[in-house]
């Protein structure tokens, strides 16, 4: 199956809920129980960088930035997510996300992408090493869920273009 890799726009967000939907599910991919709504969403992710994989019509994938913080001397941190729809893992969506999303990221002037993922995803693990993150720490015992203590790999990719 053939795909592209496109902005996101806010019209895509039915599909992107959907799909974040199903990573809830798996309960490996987030802490979160539910989605937020659009407003919310939209919210707490920038703007100037939201990717979504299409075949056709159809959303296979999303990758987006959070803000890590709000000072100015962070302003080229964030933390990225990416999320793949179960019935497109395995085709290389993830990789061509953020791959493409690494690019558009440096045009945006962020230095440093960084993810918190679940120690035991080793499918997103493999994939963010497959593009350069490194694993840079972890967080034991960051969150609670389903009454399950859960630790958090911390993983880093610095730019090799932006940021010296």
């Amino acid at each position: 199956m053939g795909y592209t890799i496109e902005k996101m726009t806010d019209a895509d967000w039915d599909a992107v809920r959907a799909i974040y939907l199903e990573g809830i599910a798996t309960r490996n991919a987030t802490f979160e129980t539910e989605s937020p709504s659009w407003d919310t969403w939209n919210s707490n992710h920038r703007p100037n960088c939201r990717l979504v994989a299409r075949s056709n019509e159809k959303v296979l994938g999303w990758a987006v930035l959070s803000l890590v913080s709000r000072r100015p001397v962070y302003s080229g941190v964030a933390e990225v997510s990416v999320y793949v729809a179960a019935d497109a893992r395995g085709m290389g969506v993830g990789k061509a996300l953020l791959g493409s999303f690494i690019n558009a990221s440096e045009k945006a002037g962020i230095w440093s992408l960084q993810a918190g993922l679940f120690k035991e995803n080793s499918a997103s693990i493999t994939l963010h090493k497959g593009v350069g993150f490194r694993e840079i720490g972890f967080q034991e015992r960051k969150g609670s869920m389903d009454g399950v203590w859960r630790d958090v790999l911390l993983m880093e990719r610095r730019s090799q273009v932006v940021g010296g």
